[in-house]
């Protein structure tokens, strides 16, 4: 039995009953899937069927962070929600991190389930072996900012943390994200599902520390973590003072910065007008998560008579949706509107990427100026951004109904040819680096559990230039298969299943992230774990997460590309020419299963399940007559 690093606690809330229970946490579900992603995705294929409505109430919100959370093991204050997504249909997996994440671990749990419906609003709190459902009708309709606040106030404790919904949540959009202070459960529509519950919020205090199994080894290997991150020659020279935002001058000079619904990919130069220079001019300081050296977060406050005072802290990927894919080159609108998307509870990529699929529409003709009631829908319109995402988050009419539940959605209301436009792979957005300038992170979006998810097998080898495990020419299509593979079930067992901030296996730990895994998870919890079983782990939650998006009715038509990163070239820059014609995103495929020992349909084979001890996909399958 483990000794440390878990609490050994299930925390299970059912809305519909108003009943709570504590389940012990089985020791061959830490030792198979380790905690945070893992656990998500195991409880979700164990309790919640492909075909149910992810609005519905048997669709469940399942929270859990890792074995390493709330340890002194750096930057590892990471927690895991896993559902049915509403915006895909597929598994949604949303990792956030703050100070939310190890408060539940300080409140005796490593996994918190929530099922069913409360009849009206409702929040969860949890304050260690005190579990309470309060009513939360006050504070319904109000923004995530001011439900923190007001909830804080109510269980008097300001050093309770709180994850909750704000108004898109409670209006269903499926591109609502959870918000914890400035932190984001963003993409999936996870903030909908928390919606469907009538559950406003979830307020965590902890007074419990998380038990080390064997400190002497864990001391050793967090010194030699701490060694890695300190000899890395751009995490903390460079990383720690700009944060993700420098990306946008990388990928701007590889030419795959993706520009206005990305037609113009590589024909604008970003760098200079929303790049590092124009981000950091905006700086205000920075912010840490639990336990992290890093503090890569930076707070930034607009200025400018529109947008003076906004104050958030835009990721990259928020530089790309309220910035790039729009055409937008004002990085004062770009804070301000970040800032407004985290206050109502939206997603920032998918709100975004949808509102360039918007403005193509209106330029193309698809979308009449009836339909845009009076909006200028043109591209580097910063002040429409605004005017959009107000509209998403609070009307459930007209232009907002059109586009709150994101870009597939949008253009099968639309019909005609607005489907070709629409940027995203399974109902989910495309992220900030166009496919076509870097085929293995292309063919991750294409074959992702989530749907067109960077982070579930970044490829820093093409956007960073990490020779491991060896270099790679972004543009080569052969061996890409393999490497996809690789990234996919590295970064799940390092950095989502313990759990890390994945930025750590792209700058820091590529080639020592499954010993270094290895050494922490078996020193805090007794378990012993070696490198090769985690390396398993990570191909044990794809193949299972797999397995259930195909009971969800996916299959390998599903994994593939809009119609133009198939069939246009990017015109100028760094990336021009790419794109990725059919018969080389078939061969991609079929090395990326082959890799995986799937069929050439895309299903994995008995060999491969029984191989990673998956008895219950075998099952499913079988019922299904697909092995």
């Amino acid at each position: 039995m483990f000794q440390g690093g878990y609490m050994g606690k299930v925390l299970r809330v059912n809305l519909t009953t108003k009943t709570v229970s504590v389940e012990d946490l089985p020791e061959k579900i830490a030792r198979d899937y380790i905690g945070g992603a893992g656990f998500g995705v195991k409880y979700l294929f164990d309790e919640v069927p492909g075909e149910v409505d992810p609005l519905g109430p048997d669709n469940k919100l399942i929270f859990a962070p890792g074995p390493l959370s709330g340890t002194s093991a750096p930057c590892a204050s990471r927690i895991a929600v896993t559902t049915k997504s509403p915006l895909t249909g597929a598994v949604g997996m949303s990792l956030s991190g703050g100070y939310f994440p190890v408060e539940l671990k300080f409140a005796g749990y490593d996994v918190l389930i929530i099922e069913g419906k409360s009849e009206t609003p409702v929040y969860l709190h949890i304050k260690d072996d005190k579990v309470s459902i309060k009513n939360a009708e006050k504070i319904w309709g109000m923004d995530t900012q001011i439900t923190q606040t007001i909830i804080k106030q109510d269980v008097n404790d300001q050093n309770t943390r709180i994850a909750c919904i704000g108004q898109a949540g409670e209006n269903l959009s499926k591109m609502a994200a959870i918000i914890n202070e400035r932190r984001a459960f963003g993409r999936k529509g996870v903030g909908a599902v928390m919606g469907s519950k009538n559950l406003k919020a979830i307020a965590i205090r902890g007074t419990q520390e998380v038990p080390i199994a064997d400190p002497e080894a864990f001391a050793a290997a967090r010194k030699f973590m701490l060694g890695a991150m300190k000899e890395s020659p751009v995490l903390y020279p460079e990383f720690s003072k700009l944060g993700t935002p420098m990306v946008v001058d990388a990928t701007s000079a590889m030419g795959m910065f993706p520009s206005e619904n990305f037609r113009t990919t590589g024909e604008k130069d970003y760098s200079t007008s929303i790049g590092v220079e124009a981000s950091t001019s905006r700086n205000k300081g920075n912010e840490h998560c639990y336990g992290c050296p890093v503090g890569c977060t930076q707070l930034k406050l607009a200025k400018g008579k529109r947008y003076e005072g906004g104050m958030s802290d835009p990721e990259y990927e928020t530089y790309y949706s309220l910035g790039g894919v729009v055409g937008v080159e004002n990085v004062d609108s770009i804070i301000y509107n970040d800032m407004i998307c985290d206050k109502y509870g939206l997603d920032t990529m998918s709100v975004g990427v949808t509102i360039a699929l918007a403005m193509e529409l209106f330029e193309r003709g698809l979308l009449s100026e009836k339909d845009t009631q009076g909006f200028d829908l043109r591209f580097g319109n910063h002040e429409v951004v605004t005017q959009l995402i107000e509209e998403i988050a609070f009307r459930r009419e007209g232009l907002g109904e059109l586009l709150c539940d994101g870009s597939r959605v949008m253009a099968q209301k639309i019909g005609g040819d607005a489907s070709d436009f629409a940027m995203h792979i399974k109902g989910l957005e495309l992220p900030a680096y166009d496919p076509r300038g870097a085929k293995a992170h292309g063919l991750n979006f294409a074959t992702s559990y989530t749907g067109a998810d960077h982070n579930r097998g970044y490829a820093f080898q093409e956007i960073f230039g990490i020779p491991v495990p060896q270099a790679y020419d972004r543009f080569a299509v052969v061996g890409k298969g393999w490497l996809t593979k690789w990234n996919q079930d590295i970064r799940c067992a390092t950095t989502d299943c313990p759990t890390m901030c994945g930025f750590l296996m792209d700058m820091a730990l590529p080639a020592i992230a499954e010993q270094n895994t290895a050494d922490l998870v078996s020193s805090a919890s007794g378990l012993v774990l070696t490198k090769e079983d985690v390396g398993k782990v990570g191909e044990r939650v794809n193949n299972l997460a797999r397995v259930y998006n195909i009971s969800a009715g996916f299959t390998r038509a599903d994994d593939n590309f809009p119609k133009r990163i198939m069939e246009e070239a990017i015109k100028e820059g760094g990336s021009k020419g790419q794109l990725i014609p059919e018969a080389d995103l078939e061969i991609m495929l079929n090395e990326y299963y082959d890799a995986r020992n799937w069929s050439q349909d895309g299903v994995p084979t008995r060999e491969k399940l029984v191989e990673l001890d998956l008895p219950e996909a075998v099952t499913l399958l079988e019922k299904r007559n697909m092995l």
